[in-house]
């Protein structure tokens, strides 16, 4: 006797194994003769199908044995008659072990809307597209480590509370412990940051890009991959509060290296999809028409296209189309301006270069025009940025000017400054949002999709 998932059944058994099977059931038919119970345990898009028959003490649980009910099942496995299943399970024992209300439980139908899902979150993942998507970014996890271990990254681990506001845009949920407003210095009552309990003002992380450049100066080629966030009073259907980030960070490299690693991380991410996932995208396109298995696996073979910052918006002014935020040279692209790129100019994914210097971090390498540095993004259709990066300044003297320009404080960035006065070198790193790389190829058209307790204003639940 063995106790074996779904997935290694349908995939390794055979006729005539005996098998007990653990799950929940899905549907239940009760015919003459015969009971067919539905039972999917989350290892698979395919679920095992349970035949009981009259006269067996299984058929004796039937009625216990509601749609929602936690079950274990023994049996012989037979090859299936029926269609879109390789076998099924004569069952002659079935134990509920977690009984389900009929009456109550909200996954008796089919057909529900994403927006009912997302009110019972904690039963979503329950659901076919739910299970389908977690997987998909559990294999999409994996291969990221898989993808980088194997190119002799270190997987490093910046914290999660820090004192640096990595991209100066201010949005960063504040630390505190005894500091009533969170979002003043000084507090009335005589109360201030320095009683805190870090003694300092304390966020947070919006990224962990920062302390891996001191880690690569030291190791070379390093990653982060964990949570951050955003304190952005956002409620669009492509922003999260919280949110999964892989950043890379290569010393000895520049900007050609990282585009160079990027696409080598897509197109291998791509194709595993392909290879492992079939059965969730080809269930997802076929209600979500997102991104079809095809498609995945013709952008695993083929280059991205690559244009600089100002061509792109020369093909935004070219196509006289009348955007709700006019691209103009020095404005930063808007999500309506990477979609008509990627879905109507290019028909796919494109590497975007050469953004002008007043619109991005401090951080990042002045190129030599003085106008425009070394930065780069990755723009999919039917999202927009899924990758961001950049060649980081090296130079002491135009790294101070540009965190004077940007108005950042050296003053909690004396460590920052010391990686440029000892033994400073060329590095450069990208930042992967695991959430928008999930939702391009499921096909979700909401971020609060594809990530399990999405966090947003106003939306927290457990």
């Amino acid at each position: 006797m063995r106790t074996a998932r779904i997935n290694k059944i349908l995939a390794e058994g055979k006729a005539g194994d005996e098998i007990t099977v653990y799950g929940w059931v899905k549907t239940k038919r009760v015919s003459k003769g015969f009971a067919f119970i539905v039972l999917s345990d989350g290892s698979s898009q395919d679920t095992l199908q349970l035949v009981v028959s009259e006269g067996t003490t299984a058929h004796e649980q039937l009625d216990k044995c509601n749609t929602g009910s936690a079950v274990r099942s023994h049996g012989i496995l037979k090859e299936s008659p029926g269609k879109g299943q390789k076998y099924e399970l004569d069952a002659y024992e079935l134990e509920v072990i977690g009984t389900s209300d009929p009456d109550k439980y909200p996954l008796q139908k089919k057909g529900h809307t994403l927006e009912f899902l997302r009110e019972i979150g904690h039963l979503r993942p329950r659901s076919n597209t739910f299970g389908a998507v977690f997987r998909i970014r559990n294999l999409i996890s994996d291969s990221i480590h898989r993808f980088l271990q194997d190119r002799g990254f270190l997987w490093v681990h910046t914290p999660i509370i820090t004192s640096s506001d990595c991209e100066g845009a201010g949005d960063l949920f504040s630390v505190a412990t005894s500091v009533k407003d969170s979002h003043k210095t000084d507090v009335p009552g005589g109360i201030t940051y320095s009683d805190d309990f870090f003694g300092r003002r304390a966020y947070l992380t919006v990224s962990g890009q920062l302390e891996a450049e001191f880690l690569a100066m030291a190791l070379s080629d390093v990653y982060t991959f964990g949570p951050t966030f955003r304190a952005e009073n956002s409620n669009t259907s492509r922003h999260l509060s919280e949110f999964w980030m892989v950043e890379p960070e290569m010393a000895f490299a520049d900007i050609d290296d990282i585009i160079a690693l990027a696409e080598d991380l897509l197109r291998y991410l791509f194709s595993t999809v392909a290879a492992k996932a079939g059965k969730e995208i080809d269930f997802l396109y076929k209600y979500y028409k997102g991104i079809s298995l095809d498609d995945i696996r013709s952008l695993s073979e083929r280059s991205f296209t690559r244009i600089s910052y100002s061509d792109a918006i020369g093909e935004l002014a070219a196509s006289k189309k009348e955007f709700e935020f006019p691209a103009h040279w020095g404005n930063d692209l808007q999500s309506e301006h990477e979609r008509y790129l990627t879905e109507i100019v290019f028909k796919g994914p494109l590497i975007v270069t050469d953004y002008p210097i007043n619109i991005k971090p401090f951080y990042m390498r002045a190129n030599d025009d003085g106008k425009t540095v070394a930065a780069m993004d990755v723009l999919v259709p039917g999202v927009g940025e899924i990758i961001g990066g950049s060649q980081r300044e090296e130079r002491l003297d135009i790294l101070r000017n540009r965190m004077v320009e940007a108005g950042v404080s050296e003053v909690n960035l004396q460590w920052y400054l010391d990686l440029r006065r000892y033994g400073s070198a060329p590095h450069a790193g990208f930042g992967l949002g695991l959430e928008r790389l999930v939702q391009y190829l499921t096909g979700m058209h909401n971020i609060r999709d594809v990530i399990p307790c999405p966090r947003a204003p106003g939306t927290i639940k457990m």
